[in-house]
């Protein structure tokens, strides 16, 4: 997870706090006057709001609503232009990732237990489990008329939890720059993305060690940057000494292994907020082997990923712009 560090209350600081996305979400504005500050923090807590209630994946919603069409067999199915763009973006961020980012296996996310804001320590029906990899649902399953979307797929049920709060970030950039807000920090539950700089100098970023309750570097962030971690220290359960985690390798519908967390920043461009979320998740299921080439294909130069084992692979640029705080850590660059 990546957190806040160094942000403190300031006069010139104003920020706001809220929970929604199944987080605790930080909004900071620096250098405004007072009530236009409280303005702009006020419209983007709104925005999330109403985004977590437009995607929310297992209470009343848009997006619940879509899935139901799509389980009864229901064809050109109408659904609003916000979120036709969704999930065009999603299959075509999925398509990079060979099907790993797979927001379409809502089911198997609902059978591991994870569509709750409290999930207990047990494990799915094999049998139940088994039909839903066996059905194979993913974002390659859709296709578009307009606004109007149809599955070839009855499996498909969608949970964008991994690009819910990429997208999220985005609409709030959006909405502060539009409001003429030019230096703020948005941090969704360790999703972060910088505007401007604070003071002249740039927002500063910690990112969590995934096993001890301290960060493992800090990362000085430039305006338009978006980083996004994926670890398997954040929902997760354990059952006879075994962690299950809920980032889910499509594969075999079992909770991935081979890492412990990753972290990318996406340095600025459109959309960079939503692809910091999505980028996270290919490259934590993906293998030892084939994360980096993924990360290539996607786009992101600047990464992380912590092995099973607790070594951590970095890029070379991103290792350049890290300032290692951890001393247990092994580290292995890579180009």
């Amino acid at each position: 997870m990546v957190i806040l560090a160094g942000c403190t209350k300031a006069p010139q600081i104003y920020q706001r706090e809220a929970f929604v996305f199944g987080t605790r979400v930080e909004v900071s504005v620096w250098g405004e006057p007072p009530e236009k500050s409280q303005q702009a923090l006020a419209a983007v807590l709104a925005e999330f709001d109403r985004l977590h209630r437009m995607l929310h994946a297992w209470q009343p919603s848009e997006l619940t609503a879509l899935n139901e069409a799509i389980a009864r067999g229901e064809q050109d199915i109408a659904v609003s232009p916000e979120l036709t763009f969704i999930l065009r973006d999603v299959a075509a961020i999925a398509a990079r990732s060979d099907q790993l980012f797979n927001p379409a296996i809502g089911r198997l996310v609902g059978l591991w237990g994870f569509h709750a804001d409290e999930f207990k320590p047990r494990l799915p029906d094999e049998a139940a489990l088994e039909a839903v990899v066996k059905a194979q649902p993913r974002m390659s399953d859709l296709t578009f008329e307009g606004n109007r979307v149809t599955s070839a797929n009855r499996a498909v049920q969608f949970d964008l939890g991994g690009y819910a709060k990429g997208y999220a970030l985005d609409r709030a950039a959006t909405i502060l720059r539009s409001q003429g807000v030019k230096n703020a920090l948005i941090n969704i539950g360790g999703n972060v993305m910088a505007l401007g700089s604070k003071g002249g100098q740039p927002w500063r970023i910690g990112i969590q060690h995934p096993r001890a309750a301290a960060p493992l570097a800090t990362l000085e962030l430039r305006d338009g940057e978006a980083v996004g971690t994926s670890g398997d220290y954040q929902r997760y359960f354990e059952l006879d000494g075994r962690r299950y985690c809920h980032l889910l390798d499509p594969r075999n519908g079992r909770p991935a292994e081979g890492a412990q967390a990753v972290t990318v920043l996406v340095t600025p461009r459109e959309h960079a907020g939503a692809l910091s979320d999505a980028a996270s998740k290919p490259l934590f299921i993906a293998g030892d082997k084939e994360w980096r080439d993924l990360a290539r294909r996607l786009d992101v130069e600047h990464a992380l990923r912590i092995d099973s084992g607790g070594v951590m692979h970095v890029t070379a640029a991103f290792q350049a712009r890290l300032t290692m705080l951890a001393s247990d850590m092994r580290v292995m660059s890579l180009p």
